[in-house]
Formats: structure tokens, sequence, C-alpha cells
């Protein structure tokens, strides 16, 4: 067997262990509520919210609703990955998994893939419902560009957690010490960033507290360049008319590429210094 195959068949083996696993059947409750349950929510024609915010199209409904994708799917994967190494270290697999005949960059390849595709392939499968109520609930469908890039955005940021689990996952020596560092960073770029943001315009001496004053969404959002959770906005925001944030097109994009090959290239490393 090729060693490619051979790579992508136990990516796949693993993926079905942990999409079918008692860990994924509880948080799919979580992820319904947040993903499809937004979006029939905020696809309610008679949802009342800031004159700013209300979504003229089907894309911007989708967009308010992708703080699901923010919350419930990035806490997901980082609990599908926390575990992916430590676990193994803890029972003795990973001194046998090392051991096997296989780069150990491949052997990384397949933590990632097996631990992103269980929790990518729920995801997309809400997300395709979600823009089904949407369109139902309010008459207005989504461009089926603006539904590519709603994926790829949500996939892409789905496997910038995996990785951060399972780097997280590499650094501890415990299962517990893994779960703490994996939920301090969802922490820290989702509920601690916009305090941070806040704290640094205010020390940059730009008017805090006023959404529609330009200089902050500027500062704002070249700070979110160093978010992943701002990155994924960037990229959704590339199909919204009228958002301007002081990052062009190209920048989110290249940003985008930049939050997956630096963080697989750091996991990558470390397995290669990986010591059962």
């Amino acid at each position: 067997m090729k060693p490619s195959r051979r790579m992508m068949l136990l990516a796949y083996r693993l993926g079905r262990n942990r999409l079918f696993s008692t860990r994924m059947l509880i948080m799919l409750p979580i992820l319904l509520l947040f993903i499809p349950g937004m979006a029939w929510g905020f696809a309610d024609p008679n949802i009342q919210l800031p004159d700013n915010q209300i979504p003229e199209n089907a894309t911007e409904t989708m967009f308010l609703a992708s703080i699901g994708i923010v919350f419930a799917g990035t806490m997901a994967a980082v609990l599908i990955a926390h575990d992916g190494i430590s676990k193994d270290r803890l029972s003795g697999v990973l001194e046998v998994r090392l051991t096997q005949p296989m780069e150990r960059w491949r052997q990384s390849m397949v933590l990632v893939l097996g631990h992103w595709m269980s929790i990518a392939i729920p995801v997309i499968l809400m997300i395709t419902l979600s823009m089904i109520l949407v369109g139902y609930r309010s008459d207005m469908w989504i461009s089926l560009t603006d539904a590519l890039v709603f994926n790829v955005a949500a996939m892409l940021i789905l496997l910038w957690y995996t990785v951060f689990g399972l780097l997280a996952s590499s650094v501890a020596k415990e299962q517990g010490s893994a779960i703490a560092f994996s939920i301090g960073l969802w922490f820290l770029f989702t509920l601690l960033w916009v305090l941070f943001t806040t704290l640094l315009a205010a020390l940059n001496g730009v008017a805090v507290g006023d959404t529609q004053d330009q200089s902050y969404l500027v500062f704002e959002g070249r700070l979110d360049l160093l978010s992943p959770n701002g990155v994924y906005h960037h990229l959704l925001e590339t199909r919204i008319d009228g958002v301007e944030r002081g990052v062009t097109n190209l920048i989110s994009y290249l940003a985008a590429v930049v939050w997956t090959v630096a963080p697989l290239y750091l996991f990558q490393k470390r397995v290669n210094r990986l010591v059962p």
C-alpha cells in the first residue's frame, strides 16, 4: 500500500472512531442549538436588531449566525482533539505508534486529518441545514459562491482549533493539563479577545464604545488578523458589501494561509521531537 493511501486510510479510521464516539454524541445537541438554531432565529423577518445589523440577504443572515460556529464549533473541535496525544501517551499506544515504519510528519497529518474530519462532517451538514432554514423562513437563498466561501471558512477555523488542541495535547503530560491548555486558548480568542482589543484601543487613543467610529473599526479589524476568530470573520466579510475595517480581501486570504500553515508546521515539528 502506498504511504499516502495508508495515511488517508488511518486518518479515515481515526475520524470515524471520533465521529461516533460518546463525546460527539454529547456535543451534537449543542451544535444543533448553536448553528441551525441561530440561523433559524436570525432568519425571522420580525427579529429586533439594531438598524445597521438587520440582515438584507441570506449571506448577511448566515454571517450573523456564524457566531454559533465561533462558540460551539470551535469548542467541539478543541474537546475532540485535546487528548489526541496525551491519552495515547498514558496508555502506551503512543510509544507503539511512533515505532511504526511511517514518517512522523505523516503520523502528525493522520492525527490532524482524523480529528478534523470528525468535527468537520457534522458541522458542514449543519451549515447546509442552516442555509436551507434561512431560505425557507426568510425566502432569501444564499448564492452558491457565498455558500462555498462560508463552508470553506468554517472548515478552516475548525482546522485551526483542531491543531491547537493537538498541540496542547502534545505539550501536556496528562489529560487534565491538555484540556486546561486547550480551553484556555479557546477562552482567549473567543471571550477575552474583545476585552484585549478594547484595552489596546484605549491605550492607543482610539475612541472606545462607539461601534460606528471608523477609526475603532479599522483598529479592531487589523488586530483581528492576530486572532483565528477574527480571520474567520474577515473571510466571511469578503462576501458582504459595505464592510470597511481596514483589511483588504487579499490580506484576509493571506492571513488565512498563515493561520493554516504556521500551526501545522509547529505541530509537525513538535511530533518530530516527541518522546513517549
